[in-house]
């Protein structure tokens, strides 16, 4: 994920004169320099800054130049340089976990630098600018209008504003991929050839069909009859002249240059540094110190174990054949499935329904913001999982949005839902991201952070939760919370098998199909996706192990005294936290709890 996504915040911190009042100081310093670097993120961003709901950027893209990225990059190493002059030991337990934390932001960013990943900015799943709803490649920066507010004339002008700089926006990712084809720095060719057909989607003959141009469809009644036919004509304008011409651009290069030159080996061994790369990016993701070796042992070892309790339910289902039998009749007997996807979005709402009154059972703390199922964009569809979940605004403007996959019904077994619903909505993403948001004493780069292993890794432990909750009430349920389970134990042993042990694509669509009942499409696009994003699967497992070792340990420890519900809220109300430092957190709550103290509440920064 890039500096867009994260977005953690640190100031240009000063020295702190040894004195009585170092504390106070340094709290200060670093809270006001914190605040500093937020805004310092948010204007550099502007893309995710108008996401997050702040419009003040609204008419620029992200400047993805070279020159922007080195500076950037220069940037960072001077916040870490002006962050070593501040005596850690003069700030607060709470001031110390931020100083530790948007450190390790820094450090990170810093070292990913020198890998050149910015040089790879588009594949088939995702693109620039990060966090738009609709993924495959440049041209979906046109989702981003679905995610902003139009409400005044200068909302549609800093659109049209946007789009006319949307050729230079294309044309700098595009130098970017002319860099990596130099230095040898591309996706394998199986991921890049999905790209062109998402971008010839958008090569519309009429401006006014683009999906650019959907904010000049519904105009606000405040809005007198004249602007917007003047504001409509200038969108029009704006993408007949720019957006249209750089999508043409951007599809020539693609087809002629770029696509052909993809590697046909899929592994990222491949690229100049890609061992050392691969390394970097398990570190990254799991916020641990596991190599790809112990990874992939791991995950092998899941595999087995998660099969010995797929033959166990499945013996409960009354189903005399093989395992491998039973993934065929799960994939193949129509009494899974929908009869198409309008029914499909129905079963998907009503579950939602269904759980939101029973998370109380679970948790002492909940989310004020709501969430809603929508389906999956028409356009991302074929390429895109089952399901997924995008944020709702800081601003309040926009809620959450669980989107389920409704292309070819068919494929979408209903065993799947209770899992993928768990995971995805509540308690997972959206509780997750919603309480952090809503944690006002926690500064901004700690309410809207996000570390990988800690985040998938909570939504993969709530896909066990259904227990709890009453919801795998048939063995046909049960298996597809262990289906689940066992894609994301699959993930380790396959991401790991193509980009360390140069397993073929083949080799990895074999073992996952051998031991998962998941369909073949969904398969196929889950495999492709490890390919496009080497490590970043790791994290789910790794987090959801964690975590459910740290609820063991305090079960264990505290007996009758363990309430879930307490053991939740240490997990979630701190925000998002690389899982060494939650499992020391958690520790703490265990001892205190142990010396007979209430409950402690998250810390919070002086």
């Amino acid at each position: 994920m890039t500096r867009a996504v994260l977005l953690f915040a640190v100031g240009f911190l000063t020295m702190l004169p040894e004195s009585a009042d170092a504390r106070p100081q340094a709290a200060a310093t670093l809270h006001a320099l914190i605040q500093q670097e937020w805004q310092y993120q948010l204007e550099h961003s502007p893309t995710y800054a108008s996401v997050q709901g702040d419009r003040r950027w609204n008419g620029r893209w992200d400047d993805l130049s070279l020159e922007a990225i080195a500076a950037d990059h220069q940037h960072n190493l001077q916040v870490l340089a002006k962050l070593k002059t501040v005596d850690r030991k003069a700030l607060s337990a709470a001031d110390q976990l931020n100083y530790d934390l948007f450190r390790r932001d820094y450090e990170t960013w810093v070292e990913e630098h020198r890998f050149k990943t910015y040089l790879m900015p588009v594949n088939h799943m995702g693109g620039i600018p990060e966090g738009i709803k609709q993924p495959p490649g440049v041209q979906t920066a046109y989702q981003l209008a679905d995610n902003l507010r139009f409400e005044t004339v200068k909302d549609y002008e800093d659109w049209v504003a946007r789009l006319q700089g949307f050729g230079t926006y294309v044309d700098q990712v595009l130098a970017l991929l002319r860099e990596g084809l130099r230095e040898k720095r591309i996706h394998p060719q199986v991921v890049l050839q999905r790209i062109p057909p998402q971008v010839a989607k958008q090569l519309v003959a009429d401006p006014a069909d683009s999906g650019f141009f959907a904010p000049f469809r519904r105009f606000p009644k405040g809005i007198a009859s004249a602007e917007q036919q003047r504001l409509s004509a200038a969108g029009r304008a704006a993408i007949a002249q720019g957006v249209l011409p750089a999508l043409k651009r951007f599809h020539q290069f693609l087809t002629e240059e770029y696509v052909p030159k993809g590697t046909e080996a899929v592994g990222i061994w491949q690229l100049p540094d890609g061992a050392e790369l691969y390394a970097f990016l398990a570190r990254k993701f799991t916020t641990t110190g596991l190599g790809a070796e112990e990874i992939h042992a791991l995950g092998l070892a899941e595999v087995q174990r998660l099969r010995a309790e797929m033959e166990a339910v499945k013996a409960q289902t009354g189903f005399k054949g093989t395992l491998a039998e039973f993934f065929r009749f799960l994939r193949t007997d129509a009494r899974f499935y929908a009869r198409d996807g309008d029914e499909l979005l129905m079963r998907y709402r009503a579950l939602s329904k269904r759980i939101d009154p029973s998370l109380v059972r679970l948790f002492k703390t909940l989310p004020r913001q709501p969430y809603g199922v929508e389906p999956t964009p028409e356009a991302m569809a074929p390429d895109a999982t089952t399901g997924f979940y995008y944020p709702g605004a800081s601003d309040g403007s926009r809620p959450g949005t669980y989107l389920v996959n409704l292309y070819r019904p068919e494929t979408r077994p209903l065993w799947e839902m209770v899992p993928l619903t768990l995971h995805e909505a509540v308690p997972g993403h959206h509780l997750q991201t919603a309480l952090a948001a809503e944690q006002p004493g926690l500064p901004e780069f700690r309410r809207y952070g996000y570390y990988v292993a800690y985040g998938e890794g909570w939504a993969l432990y709530c896909e066990t939760l259904g227990d709890e909750l009453g919801l795998y009430t048939s063995p046909y349920d049960k298996f597809g919370q262990l289906a689940y389970d066992m894609w994301r134990a699959v993930r380790l042993v396959v991401d790991t098998g193509m980009h360390v042990k140069k397993w073929t694509r083949q080799q990895a669509l074999d073992f996952f199909m051998e031991n998962s009942p998941r369909q073949e499409l969904d398969t196929t696009n889950e495999i492709d996706r490890y390919i496009a994003w080497p490590g970043q699967a790791l994290a789910y497992k790794v987090g959801q192990l964690k975590i459910r070792e740290m609820r063991t340990r305090a079960e264990q420890a505290l007996g009758p005294g363990f309430d879930v519900r307490e053991f939740h809220d240490v997990v979630l109300l701190d925000g998002s936290l690389p899982l060494d430092i939650l499992e020391a957190r958690v520790q703490a709550w265990v001892q205190a709890r142990q010396r007979g103290a209430a409950a402690p509440t998250p810390q919070r920064a002086d």
